[in-house]
């Protein structure tokens, strides 16, 4: 599961690397969170498809995901493009995609937001996650939540509500890889951020002239996508397929150079 892809640089790093990386780690299913993907907000139609053909599996995203006028019909026909299932009823696409791995076992991927500091237009992420889990067959084992919200906290509290119940709660949106991967006595793997993919070089994605200049003075312009010490940030998740608990979570973070 890879962290916000933000911007050019980090699009160009998924594009170059994932097939290494499936390879090299024997992966059988790929996610990402793209919320961030077009320019740092919201995504277009050419780069998702890009990256589904480059090997991405399926895609996250976030608070950003309808940021750009072209996502919202994208979102309602590409079920793999997931946005908040927590989104109130009506908005375009899905929270929930059902599929098979490369290893033939059947896979569900939940999209979730935070509600603490985030825009208040959504319903409870607890209780989305209810909603799937019981729409669920108990069949589909291996079970991937990725909790894209801003307090700390609140993804701490979804991992312990649905450990057990799924394999995997991963945070995304603050795009800082925290240290603090473990798996849940239940057998959910959890981890508060995987970080961000993209450049390292500015304020979290982004040129750090221009986001400074927003904390010393009047609102200016949204600055520009930052560009060099560009970085995968991602986690590993090993899942027994028969239990769907998870053995081993373990970090990724690594250097990218094109």
């Amino acid at each position: 599961m890879i962290g916000d892809v933000v911007a050019r640089p980090g699009h160009v790093a998924v594009l170059e690397r994932i097939q290494d990386l499936r390879e090299q780690h024997a992966v059988d299913l790929a996610v990402m969170n793209a919320e961030n993907l077009a320019g740092g907000f919201s995504v277009t139609p050419q780069m998702c498809e890009e990256l589904f053909a480059a090997g991405i599996d399926v895609m996250t995203s976030g608070n950003h995901i309808f940021d750009k006028r072209e996502a919202a019909p994208y979102i309602a026909r590409q079920p793999r493009l997931l946005r908040p299932a927590n989104y109130p009823e009506g908005t375009p696409g899905t929270g929930l995609w059902v599929g098979v791995a490369r290893g033939g076992e059947r896979v569900a991927v939940l999209n979730l937001m935070g509600r603490v500091y985030m825009p208040p237009t959504h319903d409870s992420p607890f209780a989305a996650a209810e909603r799937l889990l019981a729409g669920l067959d108990d069949s589909v084992r291996v079970r991937l939540v990725d909790m894209h919200a801003e307090a700390t906290s609140e993804k701490v509290a979804m991992a312990w509500h649905l450990d057990g119940r799924v394999s995997a709660v991963v945070g995304t949106h603050t795009h800082v890889q925290t240290a603090d991967e473990r798996v849940l006595p239940g057998g959910t793997a959890f981890i508060t951020d995987l970080g961000m993919t993209g450049s390292h070089s500015g304020c979290i994605g982004m040129e750090k002239e221009g986001v400074i200049a927003r904390f010393l003075g009047p609102a200016s312009a949204r600055p520009d996508h930052s560009r060099g010490g560009v970085r995968i940030c991602a986690a590993l998740i090993d899942v027994d397929d028969a239990t769907g608990r998870a053995r081993e979570i373990s970090r990724l973070n690594l250097p990218h150079e094109s």
